[in-house]
């Protein structure tokens, strides 16, 4: 299953920002097992090194950005993409519509994400982390009945 995860999942699980750490935590976590096929837009990754070095040195923000490629593939950005974004009036918000455009060019069955409701008029459906990890949850219970 591929799914495009949005940044503020992301920036729960690296900053350990409560209630929210756990659920995006075990996204991250499900990305990284490959159990599902997680990317980011590719302006996620700056948006995130503006925020993390309010938080981490520089050096320690390349190095957290560097390991989220081991996690995720990036979906790029182009004037196409970029384009029709800022033609869709649906989406109040310029960088959500970037988002889903990003998960459309991927195919991708969900946007994770926090901000459901940022997502109403998206060709991509979005689901909320804890609802993404129950998708895994039944599995994640076998495996350790049978360890």
């Amino acid at each position: 299953m591929k799914v495009l995860v949005d940044t503020n999942v992301v920036m729960d699980a690296l900053l350990g920002r409560d209630p929210y750490f756990e659920a995006s935590n075990r996204v991250l976590q499900i990305c990284g097992d490959k159990k599902a096929e997680g990317y980011l837009a590719a302006h996620t990754i700056t948006n995130l090194f503006y925020y993390l070095r309010k938080h981490y040195q520089n050096e320690d923000c390349r190095d957290i950005l560097l390991n989220l490629f081991e996690i995720f593939e990036i979906e790029q950005i182009d004037s196409a993409k970029l384009k029709t974004a800022l033609e869709n009036k649906n989406f109040k918000d310029f960088e959500d519509c970037l988002q889903m455009e990003c998960a459309s060019a991927n195919d991708a069955k969900y946007i994770v994400t926090r901000n459901e409701k940022d997502f109403v008029h998206s060709i991509i459906p979005s689901i909320a982390p804890g609802e993404f990890c129950k998708l895994f949850a039944d599995e994640k219970a076998e495996e350790s009945i049978h360890q």
